[in-house]
Order: C-alpha cells, then sequence, then structure tokens
C-alpha cells in the first residue's frame, strides 16, 4: 500500500480527496492535516511514502514544509496539488523538493497516477504549467526584496515594514522602489499583487 498524507485546508475539499483516494486499491490515506505547521509532525509520526500538500495553508505553507519533509523524514516524496497553478509557485516547489505539481482541476484518477509515479522516483508536473514557469523565468526580486514585499502585505507603513525585516526605513524605502520597479508597478501594493500573481511570495 502507498501511504499518504493529505495536507487541505478547506474539510470539504480534504475529506473529499481522502474519499476518493482511498477508492484506489493501492492507496491509504494515513494523516490528514488541516495547516502548514501541523504537516511534519504528522508526516514524523506517519511517516508516509507522499505527501500531498496544498501551498496555502494556514501557520506555514505548503512549499516551506515540503522543504523541511526533505530533511525531517527523506523517504517521503512531496506531491503538491494546488488551486494556484502560477509559474513562480512551481518553480519555488521545485527548489523546495517536490517531486510533482498538479493543480486541483484534473481529475482523480490523473492524481492517484502521479502519486504512484512519484513513488516511482518519476518528476510529475502539470504540462501547461511547466511551459509556463519555462517562459516567465525566475523571480527578479532579491531575497531581501522578497522580504520587505512579504511584509508589506497587509497594508503596513514603511515604520512597520522596517521593524519587522530589522531594516532602517530607507534601506525599506529602496527594496520597495526596487521592487515596484522590477514589477512595472506604481506602488507597493500593486507590486505586492503582481508579485503573488506570478508565485514569487
Amino acid at each position: 500500500m502507498i501511504k499518504v498524507l493529505l495536507a487541505e485546508d478547506q474539510g470539504m475539499m480534504r475529506g473529499a480527496l481522502a474519499l476518493l483516494l482511498g477508492l484506489e486499491e493501492d492507496i491509504e490515506v494515513v494523516a490528514q492535516v488541516g495547516a502548514g505547521d501541523e504537516i511534519v509532525p504528522a508526516a514524523a509520526l506517519a511517516r508516509p511514502d507522499v505527501a500531498l500538500l496544498d501551498i496555502e495553508l494556514p501557520g506555514r505553507s505548503g512549499l516551506d514544509a515540503a522543504a523541511e519533509l526533505r530533511t525531517r523524514v527523506p523517504d517521503c516524496r512531496v506531491l503538491i496539488l494546488t488551486t494556484f497553478g502560477r509559474p513562480g509557485y512551481l518553480r519555488r516547489a521545485m527548489e523546495a523538493g517536490a517531486a510533482g505539481f498538479l493543480v486541483k482541476d484534473g481529475p482523480v484518477e490523473e492524481l492517484a497516477a502521479a502519486i504512484r509515479r512519484v513513488l516511482a522516483g518519476e518528476t510529475v508536473i502539470d504540462p501547461a504549467l511547466a511551459a509556463a514557469a519555462l517562459s516567465a523565468g525566475p523571480s527578479p526580486l532579491t531575497a531581501r526584496e522578497t522580504d520587505v514585499l512579504n511584509a508589506a502585505v497587509d497594508g503596513a507603513t514603511v515604520a512597520d515594514i522596517a521593524a519587522r525585516v530589522h531594516l532602517s526605513e530607507s534601506t525599506v524605502r529602496n527594496y520597495l522602489s526596487s521592487a515596484i520597479g522590477k514589477t512595472g508597478t506604481r506602488n507597493r501594493m500593486e507590486a505586492v499583487r503582481a508579485a503573488r500573481r506570478q508565485g514569487w511570495l
């Protein structure tokens, strides 16, 4: 049996996926979690063969959890299953060590096949998304610009952002200005939205 951990914050979706995957003769869902910070502890306990992770989860993103799973539960293969097929997310998932990346609008048979394929050592990526990721290229934002934009998501003031990222206000302004320029936007909130659309945040 292929043991699967399922991380999905929407209870109905999580239950439906578990039910559908449970109908497969060779797949057993051994753990279900609704928050990102529950993934690694649950995986350490249940020792799944494959972790099926959403990206946008409360507590912690599935991408961050994927990176930690690689070191804490190295035998577990990670398959990202998300609503948001963004090129930047795909690139970040691969950098975090994910073995696959699928969007949620595919048939369940395709998902079951992808679980089997990643366990066999293959990399499974939604073809349309792979093409988009290649044409989009890597994020133009530096790590610091990304940190500053992440700190700005809730409309925080420059002073608030500076306190969050432990930088001076003038340095924060410089990073924001650079990020706005690179995203081709007019202000920091537009820059945040543009970077999110691409999956860079």
